[in-house]
């Protein structure tokens, strides 16, 4: 029944479909473990933070190298390739990403190449993009500001630098700056 000959284990194992050149058919790599997914192979992860999670803290930074989806609830700044933040899911603070959906509730800022306010989104806080939709029925209370370079907008998705920003003070700018209203975001 169990065997410690790996290679017959590995031969046992379903192999990926060859690619067969028809339309329609998509060639897949079989899944790996967690722990072998590192480098390229990382490169189509998803990370969800649960309808039954709470995340509270001081400066808490979350930080996806690819996709993240909130469903739960998180006080603290979000980084990510894709920021998606569901119906139910809420952030109070920043979120950065190269694409942003909302459909939940954002208090904060939001910079991201790409955003898009869903009807049942409800924001309060600035938006910085290059591309904004605001579907009817969304909720949005701030200020909005078109940048052409997008280089401004790439999210910092490298942990090491968003610690060492911090420690020298060098949070992300506000393009706000030259705003003299009263605004409580930073």
């Amino acid at each position: 029944m169990f065997s410690n000959d790996t290679n017959k284990v590995q031969s046992n194992l379903p192999k990926p479909p060859a690619a067969t050149g028809r339309p329609g058919v998509k060639a897949t790599a079989s899944p790996r473990p967690e722990s072998s997914q590192a480098g390229p192979a990382a490169s189509s992860g998803f990370s969800v933070i649960g309808n039954d999670l709470t995340i509270l803290g001081e400066k808490i930074t979350i930080i996806s190298q690819n996709k993240i989806q909130v469903d739960g609830h998180v006080h603290g700044d979000v980084h990510g390739k894709q920021v998606v933040i569901s119906r139910d899911g809420s952030v109070t603070g920043k979120v950065c990403a190269e694409k942003i959906d909302v459909r939940g509730g954002v208090t904060g800022s939001i910079r991201a190449l790409t955003v898009a306010l869903h009807e049942t989104a409800k924001v309060d806080g600035d938006i910085v993009h290059q591309t904004l939709s605001i579907s009817e029925g969304a909720e949005f209370d701030g200020r909005v500001q078109r940048t052409k370079d997008k280089d401004d907008l790439m999210p910092v998705l490298d942990a090491e630098a968003v610690v060492s920003q911090a420690a020298n003070g060098n949070s992300e700018a506000s393009p706000f700056s030259s705003y003299n209203g009263d605004s409580s975001l930073s």
